[in-house]
Parts: structure tokens; sequence; C-alpha cells
């Protein structure tokens, strides 16, 4: 079973988020809170095993809670749960220590399995803002658009990664798990677990979603 401790100030979305929670097979929702503080002390209190966790909080917000929390708790697991989606936003969460970024419009069921992913260690990041923080980092150069794929692949890999593991690292950075990694490069599952190793190996990664944003921050994929 897994607990979760929700923080969000809207009384209306955590009622929501609520209900979700107290249906959702395999976890228990600990308690809630309302603002950033009232989180802290809470996760101190109750030890959840993950907290889903707003950024526009009172008092503090999210990602000095996210910090905070991290610096007496490593093991817990946090789920940032926001409707912002600024790259400032995404960079400092991660940086703070957070697990994983799903924006408020996800569905239900993007929810609840965002939450079992991160409580696995394979952490998660909302699509829509993978794809958002790769193209603001991207060089708006029609130098770049002209250069042949694997120059373009290669240019900012320093890190030893192969052509496979690059094509790899790109489905991850989209938010595609394991299977679905398989499927698309048409691999076995056992061959693209081995790549995720691999990669988060050369890259001194401790999940996929460190992983990830280095991808994002470096220019890698």
């Amino acid at each position: 079973m897994i607990k979760v401790l929700l923080v969000e100030d809207h009384v209306l979305t955590r009622m929501g988020l609520s209900m979700l929670l107290g249906k959702a097979d395999g976890i228990e929702l600990l308690s809630e809170a309302g603002d950033g503080i009232e989180g802290i002390k809470k996760a101190r209190e109750l030890s959840p095993d993950v907290i889903l966790m707003d950024i526009g909080l009172p008092n503090i917000d999210g990602i000095e809670a996210t910090q905070r929390i991290k610096d007496f708790n490593p093991d817990v697991k946090i789920l940032i749960f926001t409707s912002r989606d600024s790259e400032n936003d995404v960079f400092e969460s991660f940086k703070a220590g957070a697990d994983g970024y799903i924006m408020k419009g996800a569905t239900p069921e993007q929810t609840i399995s965002a939450i079992k992913s991160v409580y696995q260690g394979i952490g998660w990041i909302d699509p829509s803002i993978a794809k958002m923080v790769f193209s603001n980092i991207q060089k708006p150069s029609t130098q770049v658009i002209s250069e042949p794929e694997q120059v373009k692949k290669s240019g900012n890999n320093v890190y030893g990664l192969t052509e496979r593991e690059l094509d790899v690292l790109e489905l991850m950075v989209e938010g595609l798990t394991n299977p679905q990694i398989a499927d698309k490069l048409i691999i076995t599952r056992a061959t693209a677990k081995a790549h995720v190793h691999s990669i988060l190996q050369k890259l001194c990664a401790s999940s996929r979603t460190q992983a990830t944003v280095m991808a994002m921050k470096e220019g890698l994929v």
C-alpha cells in the first residue's frame, strides 16, 4: 500500500484528489495539508511514501517545501502536481529533489500512474512538459536543421552514449515506459531495460527522471 500525503491549497482541487486517491487500488491517503509549512510538518510526522505537492502554496511554495522535506527525508518520493508549466518551475522543482512533475490537466489514470511510478523509483515527467522544455533549449538555427541527424544527436554527447541509447533517451524524455520504448524501437523489453540502465550509469543519474532532466538541459536529444 502506497501511503500518500496530499499538499494542495485549493479546497475543491484537494477534495477531488482526495476522492480519487481514496478509490485508487494500492493507495492510502494518509493526510492532507493546505500550505507548505503544514505539508513539511505532516511529512515529518507521518513519513509518507509519496507526497503529491502543489507549487503555488501559501507561506512557502512547493519547491521550497520539497527541498526542506528532502533534507530530512531523502527517501520520500515527491510528485509535483501543478498548473505551472514554465521551464524555470520544472528545473527548480527537480533541483529541489522532486521525483516527478505532472500537470493538473492530467487524467485520473495518469495521476495514479505517476504516483505509482515515482513510488517505484521510475520517475515521471508530464509529456507536455518534456516537449516544452526540449523545444526551449533547442537552438532555433537553420544550420541545426540542415545538419545530418547523427551530427545533431552526437553534438552534445560527451557521455559516450551510443546511437541506440540516444534513441532510447529521446523516448524517455517523451515519457515512455520501458515496454513502450521496446514496442516503439521494435526491441525486447529486456533490451530496452538494459539500455535504460546503461544510460543511467553513463549519465551518473540515480533515476529516469534525473536522466531526462539532464538530457533536456544539456541538449542530448
